[in-house]
């Protein structure tokens, strides 16, 4: 006799459910709970969206500091595995560059076309709302060298932890293999240990979205959708067309690969990064595809974390630009030549400035306060923030991505074999060392019981 099937508890099924799905809901109770904390006013719930944001954020910054350290020693470090190091250092960055320059002239063009700040009803008393964030050039520069190692780290000043990952990285190869071998070891066992609990904290993803969402429209409600709808349709154009054209271009024809292999290999962490906005708390993820999309682990342990915290072409590039002509058309002030070359400018040389975090207001007061446009702008466009950051930072994570692997293939060090290997979109099966990666993927989800990724190694 057939014993039954044993009963899937409630959890259980909420686990076998497809991440995107788990997303997708999060998103639209978010909606709802925050449309009816609003409206029936019931700040008890406004207060309870709130926190969940908020407690999902902080787990998501927690893991900041060690994670951007320690990543970023260990891929200098290793660099003397590589050959060629210093080429293919010098390639990456100024592909990081032409990239950049490319996203931030489609946003300035499509910023001229559309005039997303004409029209708008929005007046400069509505910038207000500004939060207590802000940024200039003397700020970014004085603000690079810490004064304080333990500060550094405290106070997650994301800036000054790459600085002194740089520096201690390129410390390590001057003393030599031998020496630096235990600072070494412990750097990389650090690092597998904060990428191991930073799967737990993405697998909450789903209820930091509630929490994000919810607290928007139960703050600001959707009395500033409607003027910043061309605003934010802008920014989500101008990202897909970078995100899916340009990438699919520079595929094509300078890295002479399929891009719709790409997508395949990449999905995983173009998806994290929309629901997590968070292209340090994707790199795990970005540097296991990358690795298995043909790029050599040595290579890709550099350019990956180094990505994640200075290539940004979503928030830095194509997203201030066009908040720039926003600000500038509502405030009634007039952008010349100049201007636009100088928004360039500070999009390339000033990315670093977003630090691979959520949102994107430094980088904005960066850009806005080089214009000399009123950084009181930046309170125009808080409470559509979250929804702008999604489609920003999956951006951000595709750009991560893709630099890697048009530089190998350029250097003839791309497994070509291995990148157009990848037929299956959702799976990221077992790896070579028996690690496993199902914890995230765009069919399966997070399935019950399923072992706990191995985190990516980097080396």
């Amino acid at each position: 006799m057939t014993s039954p099937a044993p009963s899937i508890s409630v959890l259980g099924r909420i686990r076998r459910t497809p991440f995107w799905a788990q997303i997708l809901l999060g998103l639209v109770l978010g909606v709802a709970l925050g449309f009816v904390a609003r409206e029936a006013e019931l700040s008890w719930l406004t207060t309870t969206l709130t926190q969940i944001g908020t407690i999902f954020v902080q787990l998501l910054k927690l893991a900041v500091p060690p994670l951007v350290f320690t990543a970023i020693v260990v891929s200098i470090a290793n660099l003397r595995n590589v050959n060629n190091a210093a080429r293919l250092a010098a390639r990456t960055l100024l592909w990081f560059a032409i990239t950049s320059l490319i996203a931030v002239t489609i946003g300035l063009l499509i910023g001229v076309l559309t005039n997303p700040g004409h029209g708008t009803g929005l007046t400069p008393h509505d910038g207000s709302k500004l939060t207590d964030v802000t940024a200039s050039w003397t700020d970014f520069l004085t603000g690079l060298i810490p004064t304080n190692i333990v500060d550094s780290f405290v106070q997650m000043n994301v800036l000054q932890i790459v600085f002194l990952g740089i520096v201690f990285g390129i410390a390590l190869l001057k003393i030599g293999e031998a020496k630096g071998a235990p600072f070494l070891k412990l750097a990389q066992s650090v690092l597998d240990l904060v990428q191991t609990a930073l799967w737990w904290v993405i697998r909450l993803a789903p209820l930091g979205t509630l929490g994000l969402i919810g607290k928007s429209v139960a703050l600001y409600g959707w009395s500033l959708l409607g003027p910043l709808a061309t605003f934010t349709a802008d920014v989500y154009v101008g990202c897909a067309i970078v995100l899916f054209g340009v990438y699919s271009l520079l595929l094509r024809f300078v890295g002479k690969v399929n891009p719709l292999d790409f997508f395949k290999g990449a999905w995983p962490a173009i998806q994290l990064g929309f629901v997590s906005r968070s292209s340090v708390g994707t790199m795990p993820v970005t540097q296991r595809v990358v690795t298995r999309l043909g790029v050599p682990r040595e290579y890709a342990s550099f350019a990956v974390p180094f990505g994640a915290t200075t290539k940004m072409d979503g928030c830095a590039a194509i997203y201030p630009a066009l908040a720039a002509i926003f600000v500038a058309q509502v405030y009634g002030i007039h952008l010349g030549i100049g201007d636009y070359l100088l928004i360039a400018f500070v999009s390339v040389i000033g990315s670093a400035a977003t630090a691979g975090l959520t949102g994107a207001i430094v980088m904005l007061t960066l850009t806005l306060s080089t214009l000399g446009l009123p950084l009181e702008g930046v309170g125009l466009l808080i409470a559509i923030d979250p929804i702008l950051d999604m489609m920003r930072t999956a951006t951000n994570v595709a750009g991560q991505a893709v630099v890697p692997i048009l530089v190998a293939a350029r250097e003839g060090i791309l497994d070509r074999e291995a990148f157009g290997s990848r037929k299956d979109a959702a799976l990221l099966g077992p790896d070579s060392d028996g690690g496993d990666s199902r914890a995230i993927d765009g069919d399966s989800g997070v399935e019950a019981g399923a072992p706990v990724p191995e985190p990516v190694a980097a080396v």
